[in-house]
């Protein structure tokens, strides 16, 4: 199949398909995420695609503008539109309790976040349990995208106790930072690892197409004591992450 016979109309657009641009865009992203239209691929001009489509250059304009806004498509002065590069991958390491910010900042990244959600908020049944909350407390809620260089890599959403958070407005970027400022950092955890596929909702805060493959990961931090003080469930893109454990064999006795 060639890029002309993949844009023609009667094969995506319809008249209850919704906004015309809109339906060019997720043409465009199905052929981006299925690789037929490979990293760095140049797309066919606007004026050429407007005429294969049967679409206005407006409309086209306005879906690559689109695809250029959620990083799957470049523009080069001079030369036109190019679907985006292979993104780099981020090797995180299981064997050290880390940040996020902690970890883009020693890969050369710039850490950044977009807050989701956060407050007091009534706790559910497994934040009583694992957190040790009585049923007339309250639990601190920190929902957020990370960002590295402009680029969304994971969702996070953690709990924690008020005692150990009482202003979750305190937090501006790495929540272990304020953590270890009060001396109330978790020095060990436990990590669950599930491979899933993305929600229409996750996948549209991070970038990639519903369905995409991602990686859940829920943590248990500790205090020194054995307090469990942190529960975190993070979404991480299956596209930017590999995690890498260190293995040893067990000594001899």
């Amino acid at each position: 199949m060639t890029v002309i016979e993949f844009l023609q109309p009667e094969d995506w657009l319809s008249d209850e398909g919704g906004p015309l641009y809109v339906q060019l865009r997720k043409r465009l992203e199905s052929g981006i995420a299925s690789g037929f239209l490979a990293h760095d691929m140049p797309l066919p001009p606007e004026r050429e695609m407007a005429v294969i489509t049967g679409l206005s250059r407006v409309t086209v304009r306005k879906a690559i503008a689109e695809l250029v806004e959620r990083g799957q498509v470049i523009q080069r002065q001079g030369s036109g539109s190019f679907v985006a590069p292979a993104p780099a991958r981020v090797e995180q390491s299981l064997s050290h309790l880390t940040s996020f910010s902690e970890d883009m900042n020693r890969r050369g990244y710039r850490p950044t976040v977009r807050w989701l959600e956060r407050g007091l908020f009534l706790p559910a049944p497994d934040e009583l349990l694992t957190l040790g909350l009585g049923a007339s407390d309250q639990v601190v809620r920190l929902s957020r995208l990370r960002l590295a260089d402009d680029r969304p890599m994971a969702i996070e959403r953690a709990s924690l106790p008020p005692d150990i958070l009482p202003d979750p407005l305190s937090v501006e970027n790495s929540l272990y930072d304020l953590l270890g400022q009060r001396g109330r950092r978790p020095v060990r955890a436990m990590q669950k690892i599930s491979a899933i596929n993305l929600g229409p909702e996750d996948a549209d805060l991070l970038q990639v197409r519903p369905q995409a493959a991602g990686l859940r990961i829920e943590r248990i931090g500790f205090l020194p004591e054995g307090r469990a003080i942190e529960l975190t469930r993070s979404i991480y893109r299956g596209d930017a992450y590999d995690f890498v454990a260190e293995l040893r064999l067990p000594e001899k006795r």
